[in-house]
Order: structure tokens, then sequence, then C-alpha cells
């Protein structure tokens, strides 16, 4: 593992966006619950594209250090050290169809997406506070930085923050830095399961 280079915003989330580089969320409903739509500035892109009913959503994803619909601790915001928090999983699917992990964050109002992380060994169980776990690689998020961005909530504007973890059919064959559209393209391509947790701002 090695540690997530912190870049801390000098203010909201809104204003440390470039141009261009907000996207567009929606949740489209399917039997095996809600999908997440990501519609980039470059292009369309779904988590999961294709069936959607075909998406097992029953990955069990949770936090030693956060609690589902519970607020985002200081520590893993712009008010506090910026650190990316710790994740942990169980109830990938059976069998050999899992080839690797990926995780997204994001914030399902406004769109912006703070982390990506593609390439994880699907034995992989768990995500260290500030660690990446080797081979995983980092893709670029919202504010044009391979990190994570940690969220800078306006005080009485509530947020939901989604931490997302999807099982892939095939590995993601991008380096280092990938563009956001073309690695949410790369995970919705490939996604058969998927677990979240939500936390909020205060």
């Amino acid at each position: 593992m090695f540690s997530v280079e912190r870049h801390r915003s000098s203010g909201s989330r809104r204003g440390a966006l470039p141009p261009g580089a907000r996207a567009r969320v929606r949740t489209a409903a399917s039997g095996a619950g809600a999908a997440v739509v990501l519609a980039a500035a470059a292009g369309c892109v779904s988590l999961p594209s294709g069936t959607d009913a075909e998406l097992n959503p029953d990955i069990n994803l949770t936090s030693t250090m956060m609690q589902e619909g519970e607020p985002l601790p200081d520590a893993y915001t712009c008010k506090g050290e910026g650190l990316s928090p710790t994740l942990q999983w169980s109830g990938l699917p059976g069998g050999e169809g899992v080839a690797s992990l990926a995780v997204v964050v994001d914030a399902p109002e406004d769109a912006t997406v703070f982390w990506v992380i593609y390439g994880l060994d699907p034995q992989t169980t768990e995500i260290r506070q500030n660690t990446v776990p080797q081979p995983g690689r980092q893709g670029l998020n919202s504010a044009g930085t391979a990190d994570f961005e940690p969220p800078c909530p306006e005080e009485g504007h509530p947020h939901e923050y989604r931490f997302s973890l999807y099982a892939l059919s095939s590995e993601i064959d991008l380096p280092e830095d990938a563009p956001l559209d073309d690695s949410l393209q790369a995970i919705a391509d490939r996604s058969i399961a998927r677990g979240s947790l939500t936390a909020t701002s205060e």
C-alpha cells in the first residue's frame, strides 16, 4: 500500500471544480436496485452500462470510521486532515466472475466525483485510511487530481457522500491519472455487482 497524496480544497467543492469538469448525476431504478448514471461533459457514462437489472447490489460495504446515514467525520473533509477513509467489504459474487474491483466516491446532488480507484485485486477486502492497496491505481477526479479530494460541505447545505465498490468482470487497462470519463466508462462496461455506503454533511 502507499499513502494517498492529499489535495486540500481552499473553498467549497463547487468552487474547486475547473470549467467543464462538473458531471451530472441521476438515479435510475432497476429490478436490482438503483443504478448510478453519471453524464460527464464528454459524454454519457452509466454505472453500470447496459443490463442494469443484472447488477447485483448485495456487496456489503462498511467502514469502522463512519456509519450509513451519519455525518462524514471531519477527518475526511477539508475541515480536518482531508484523509481518505477506511472501507471494508464482503459478499462479492462467488466463482471466477470477479477479475478486479473499483471504488468511486461521489456526491449525488451535484455529481462531484471525489475519488476513483481501479485495478484492485479481487482478493482485497479493505482499504485502510489514507492508502490505496496495490496494484490499485487512481484516476482523475472532478477537481482534476488523481487522489482523494476531501469534500468541503457548506454550512446549511446538507449533502450526501456516496462510497461505492464495484466488482468487475475484467481488468481495466488504464494507467494512473486516467481521465474521469474514461475510468467511469471502463467501470461501467465491466460492472457485475455493487455495494455502497452513504454518509452526510452536518
